[in-house]
């Protein structure tokens, strides 16, 4: 039976490479880094056959990057449609690099685009996270580990950026385990400083 497949890698830009990037594309802000991954498992110990990534990643391209509609949403919906009230972003090309599909992304001047702009400037550590339409089962590996494998019936969807993939909805600033107590009232923790963010941009501050 299909479902909806969602898979995390993370995504690391520092907050010069974010001027950088600006200064090169007229104030834009555009990022590149790995997108998926094949043959590997991931943290959710499923593996994307080789075969089947590259078959869906030209699919991709053909069908959304190479007609400028290849968007994502800012934080993961359960939902094989992608939602255009919450696009952040647009994929503007992909390629393989070895077993990894590597793509480059520009950040869209949307609500979710800002937001998404602002937590990358102010270093909170994101990630990209691939979803899909599929099936999947358990194969046994040479060494006797299960792993759950993506079906050859697997459709590429779309890519998001999302906090944290065992945290859904929860935009995540792993700085330290420690909690700042001074947040009177607060259980965010750690993670005051992205909703503190997020607020204001909401707020237009």
């Amino acid at each position: 039976m299909k479902q909806v497949i969602v898979d995390y890698i993370p995504f690391s830009i520092t907050p010069t490479q974010i001027n950088e990037a600006m200064k090169e594309n007229n104030g834009k802000l555009v990022v590149k880094g790995v997108l998926q991954r094949a043959e590997a498992k991931n943290q959710n110990g499923r593996v994307y056959p080789r075969n089947i990534l590259v078959r869906e990643s030209k699919k991709y391209d053909e069908n959304f990057v190479k007609q400028n509609r290849a968007l994502g949403e800012l934080d993961h919906p359960d939902s094989s449609v992608v939602n255009l009230q919450n696009v952040s972003h647009n994929v503007k090309e992909i390629h393989f690099e070895g077993d990894n599909l590597v793509g480059t992304v520009e950040i869209l001047t949307t609500p979710s685009g800002n937001i998404l702009k602002e937590l990358f400037k102010n270093g909170i550590k994101l990630g990209i996270s691939s979803r899909g339409l599929g099936s999947v089962e358990m194969v046994q590996e040479a060494n006797g580990d299960q792993v759950s494998k993506v079906g050859d019936d697997f459709e590429l969807i779309a890519f998001d950026f999302v906090s944290n993939p065992s945290t859904h909805g929860a935009f995540l600033y792993p700085m330290n385990e420690s909690v700042d107590n001074t947040q009177t009232g607060r259980t965010c923790g750690q993670y005051c400083k992205a909703e503190d963010i997020i607020n204001h941009i909401i707020r237009g501050e």
